[in-house]
């Protein structure tokens, strides 16, 4: 397992509590460099936008679609202008690739997330391998069940250059989005910049990806895009 550290506690009149993580948070600090959070990194692009990301083949990331649309403009950000960091912490990472291009599912909307979040996901086909296969998590084929353990770590507005994660939660639903399709809800604490993060669940020795973190709640928790569909 990897280090892990205690984040320290907000004071007693700090601002109110961020979305996803509510009152009482629940995230610590993890080393990048061990398993299952080798496979994370930040996907950041060349006008400043940060998300989450994870490796499911040594050239391929997933992230949420959301991450690389320009409202401004109204289109999705040049793929040559989106880079993949894994393991970033504090200005360093174990390796970086440039996104040559990326696929996002037809039905996803980005001017109407409410009825197409189930496909808020990005595809991003690295220019060069950032990892060995083994470095790669494995996606799920199916739905997970209601009160399945799960984690999640993201590079969270709050802690920007270091991997943060709450691993002691739990599926709570399989819930719909506008448009009736299933995405996963889950209780664990993750705000803003974790958008993009892998929902994970450890089967027998290893983690497998369920689901894309899209929303966070106004409270605690939040809700992915499944990986089976």
């Amino acid at each position: 397992m990897g280090m892990m550290l205690a984040v320290s506690p907000h004071p007693a009149h700090a601002a109110p509590a961020l979305p996803g993580v509510g009152a009482s948070d629940a995230r610590s600090i993890v080393n990048p460099d061990t398993p299952p959070w080798s496979a994370l990194g930040r996907v950041q692009t060349a006008l400043g936008g940060r998300c989450t990301g994870f490796l499911i083949a040594p050239n391929v990331v997933e992230t949420a679609a959301h991450c690389l649309y320009l409202p401004k403009t109204g289109r999705y950000i040049q793929p040559g202008d989106v880079h993949f960091l894994r393991a970033y912490s504090r200005g360093r990472y174990a390796a970086h690739a440039r996104v040559g291009r990326f696929l996002v599912p037809p039905g996803y909307d980005p001017r109407n997330e409410a009825t197409t979040a189930a496909y808020d996901r990005a595809t991003l086909f690295l220019d060069a391998p950032v990892a060995d296969k083994q470095q790669t998590l494995e996606v799920a084929q199916a739905l997970p069940e209601p009160e399945t353990p799960v984690a999640i770590g993201g590079y969270e507005q709050d802690y920007q250059e270091i991997l943060i994660r709450d691993q002691n939660c739990h599926v709570t639903a399989i819930v719909s989005d506008q448009a009736g399709r299933p995405m996963i809800a889950h209780d664990c604490a993750a705000t803003r910049g974790s958008s993009g993060a892998p929902v994970l669940t450890r089967q027998g020795d290893h983690w497998v990806a369920l689901g894309i973190q899209a929303l966070a709640n106004p409270g605690r928790g939040g809700v992915a895009a499944p990986l089976s569909q």
